[in-house]
Formats: structure tokens, sequence, C-alpha cells
């Protein structure tokens, strides 16, 4: 598959399938950025599935966007059946503010909620010319980082929180050494893209930046690709334990009489295929026993630590550094 087909932001903008004649029933998916690969083996390995069990007739469209873009999408009246969102909180900013979604919405599915996770780590043009090997390179008056905006992408909160752990250990805690590393990071980053794989073209296609920081499994995208000889990745010494969600949204799915097989299509993403094709495409599975060894060996080693074992819980990281007024907007100064 070509970069340039399966990278290009327009094109994806809004991926929507063009209906098969005899469909009976469909879907709509509102997910996350980097998604787009993976969903788009899910769906039809789901609809050959789903014809085979009920004899029933499925398409699933997609749209994709900036995770925190994409919530205020369903708020605003999108009609999603399901959501595959970035975080939680995105998720429930939608149950929140529209009550199509119930509060205890990640105890209707295993793992939270979250059949894969992911995490975050560095991509650098081949040979690594700048030399970086861990978050602490980040902060040097001579790397330029990209990365997205985290108020409209849910992989740029993953970032800046996994840069915050990086930070809260290596300074035992020091807010005030804390909050000058991060804000020396983002005075490195020349553009903030709205979403995860705008970031990406950026980087990879526009040729701005010395360092991505990218989901793992997006990362991996750019190598599969355009090819090891253009890009590498750097795993850094610690990371964040980051977990996707996916909810059912049964105001909409009960309104479009499609539940039934809206919940189908997410127990789907837990069964063996689901687990493979997650695998396959560079998300850790949430069972990793069902997918293949093959894709398993290709995940490093690398310390997870999850948000709420350092911010309480993701509303608090929310509310502290991404609300308006917030750390991120006190860091964040472009132009300085």
């Amino acid at each position: 598959m070509a970069l340039t087909r399966s990278l290009r932001p327009l094109a994806f903008a809004l991926a929507l399938g063009a209906a098969p004649a005899m469909a009976q029933t469909t879907l709509l998916n509102v997910s996350y950025d980097p998604t787009r690969e993976l969903y788009a083996e899910v769906n039809p390995a789901f609809a050959a599935f789903w014809k085979d069990k009920t004899g029933e007739e499925v398409e699933i469209r997609m749209s994709h966007g900036g995770s925190g873009k994409q919530a205020r999408s369903v708020i605003d009246g999108l009609p999603a059946d399901v959501v595959s969102l970035a975080i939680s909180v995105d998720i429930d900013a939608i149950a929140e503010k529209t009550g199509k979604i119930p509060a205890d919405w990640r105890s209707r599915l295993p793992d939270a909620s979250s059949p894969y996770t992911s995490t975050i780590v560095f991509l650098v043009r081949k040979g690594n010319p700048k030399e970086i090997a861990d978050w602490d390179d980040l902060a040097r008056e001579d790397v330029a980082v990209i990365t997205p905006n985290p108020k409209t992408s849910g992989g740029a909160r993953w970032n800046y929180l996994a840069a915050w752990i990086w930070a809260q250990k290596e300074f035992a805690g020091d807010a005030a050494k804390i909050e000058a590393y991060v804000g020396a990071l983002y005075r490195n980053v020349p553009v903030l893209d709205t979403g995860a794989r705008g970031s990406t073209l950026t980087f990879t296609q526009r040729g701005i930046g010395d360092v991505l920081l990218a989901w793992e499994n997006e990362a991996y995208l750019s190598l599969d690709e355009l090819g090891e000889d253009a890009f590498e990745i750097v795993v850094p010494s610690i990371s964040i334990l980051a977990e996707p969600p996916v909810a059912l949204v049964p105001a909409n799915a009960e309104a479009n009489g499609t539940t039934r097989t809206a919940q189908a299509y997410l127990d789907f993403l837990y069964s063996e295929t689901g687990q493979k094709l997650a695998a396959r495409h560079h998300y850790r599975p949430a069972k990793p026993e069902l997918a293949d060894p093959e894709h398993m060996r290709l995940f490093p080693d690398v310390e997870r630590v999850r948000v709420e074992d350092v911010f309480g819980s993701w509303s608090e990281a929310q509310a502290t550094h991404f609300s308006d007024g917030g750390v991120f907007d006190r860091l964040y100064r472009p132009g300085n």
C-alpha cells in the first residue's frame, strides 16, 4: 500500500464507503485518526462473519479525525452507532453532554472497553542524525518536535502526558522543573496539527521536524509503508499505557435499528480474528494469546505507566492540563 494513498489527509477526512446494493444494515463508526488501516480490515472481516452467522448484509462506514474533534461531532449530532476514540474522557464527554451513552459504558465490554492498547514512541529520520535517545533530548534547542494539538487530538494528550511522566520521574516530582521541561519541549514544536495522522504527514511527507511523537502503531505504519531506509523508531526509557476505548452509542443505535449488529461489531473486536487484526496493525491486543506470535514479537519492551498512577484519573488529567486556561495553555506559547 503506497503511503501517498493511505496517509493523505484529505482522502481520509471522512472515509465513507459506497453502499452495497443489498445492504440491510449500515453502521457508522466514529473513530480517531490512526485507526484507518485497522478498520479497513476489521470491517470487511466483520461483514463476512455477520453474513455467515445471520444471513444479513452489513456495511460499516467510518469517520476519522482527531479524537476530541470527533467527540464534539457526535455531541453536535453526528449519528454514530459506535465510537472508537483515543481516550476515555472523549467518550465521557459524549455521555455527559448528550446522555446518548450510559455513564457506566466502560463496564459494558471487557478490559474497560479497550480491545487493544498502545504506547508512545519516537519516529526519527534514518540514522537518527540528532542522536535522539530519550525524552530529555526533546527539550534541546537544536531539536524540532512534531506532535499534534492536545486540544483536538487524543494522541497528542497521550504524548503530552507521557512526556510529563518521564519528567515526573526524572525530576523527582519537582513541579517547577517538570513544567520547565514540558514548556521547553513545546517551544520546539513548529506546528500543531489537529490530529495524529496530520502530524505523521507533516513529518514524513513535508519533511518538517527531527522527531515525531507517535502512537506505536502509527510509527510502525510509517516503517511498513516508507521502509526502514527512511525512518527508524526510538523507544524511550519510559512511556505511557495508552488505552483507546470503544463504546456503543445506545440512543443512536436504537433510533437507527442497529443495536444488535452494532453490539456484535464491538464484540468482534475481542474475537480471535479481531485480536489478530489488531496485532497485525501494531496495536497491542487485550488478549495477546489470540494474536499471531510473529506480530507479538515486534512489540518492544517498554515501561508503560498508567494515567491513573500519576494523574489520579483521566478526568483529573483533562481538567488540570487540557481545559481552557489549564497547564498546557499556560506552558504553550507559540512563537516564543
